[in-house]
């Protein structure tokens, strides 16, 4: 009896999974490489609606994802590179351009959503000018990163805690994440984690690849064409 009781609970949590999932918003990125989908959390409201806003009044339409490092993340949403020629230098527009107003407040919630593969996050300043760990209003990232060893975990978690004075530590599920996948787990807990990639995740394998600059600006530009709110 003990066993079907267990069964059944599992079951349950299963389908009450599914169900809270079909009810997350989506939004379709349309972007020179193909379509990609993302699916944002509810637990992150003000991330969420954000985004759905920008979305919305068509801020991510033509912008570039001006900044690519191979087996770490794809970068995007600043409405400035729209219009941005082959040689400008889009990187630090962050603070210069159409987010110097507007931050969002952290929304970081670990272990929930973590620095997984696939993973959509918003960009944001370094802590010796945002102690607090604002987010930016436009721009995001997509995560990509790599697979790591029990040993690199380990050191890495010690670097983290020296850095940042912390005694902090990387949760099992996401040491077996990281270890099984890919991610990376140097981001968690200094990012709002709000989203993530559930189809064309093979076009961010191919974006992360391509050649880039010296300020990691992909030498053939990559654009959303348009971005949708498939779902709400």
């Amino acid at each position: 009896m003990r066993k079907y009781f267990s069964l059944l609970l599992s079951l349950l949590l299963v389908v009450g999974t599914a169900a809270a999932r079909s009810h997350r918003s989506q939004v379709t990125f349309t972007t020179t490489y193909g379509k990609i989908v993302v699916e944002l959390y509810d637990d992150t409201p003000i991330h969420r609606d954000n985004f759905l806003h920008n979305v919305r009044i068509g801020a991510y339409d033509g912008v570039l994802f001006h900044r690519i490092i191979e087996d770490f993340m794809v970068q995007g949403g600043d409405p400035l590179t729209r219009p941005a020629e082959a040689d400008d230098k889009v990187r630090k527009r962050l603070v210069d351009g159409a987010d110097s107003v507007n931050w969002l407040p952290a929304e970081i919630r670990l272990p929930q959503h973590f620095h997984k593969r696939g993973a959509l996050a918003a960009a944001r300043e370094g802590d010796e000018v945002n102690p607090e760990r604002k987010s930016s209003h436009y721009q995001f990232y997509i995560v990509w990163g790599t697979t790591y060893t029990a040993e690199q975990l380990d050191q890495l978690e010690k670097r983290m805690q020296q850095i940042y004075h912390t005694t902090a530590t990387i949760a099992p599920e996401q040491r077996e994440y990281y270890q099984q996948h890919a991610g990376t787990p140097h981001l968690d807990g200094y990012y709002t984690v709000f989203g993530e990639v559930v189809e064309g995740l093979d076009l961010i394998a191919s974006m992360q690849a391509v050649a880039t600059d010296a300020s990691d600006r992909p030498i053939a530009d990559i654009r959303i064409l348009k971005a949708e709110v498939t779902r709400r």
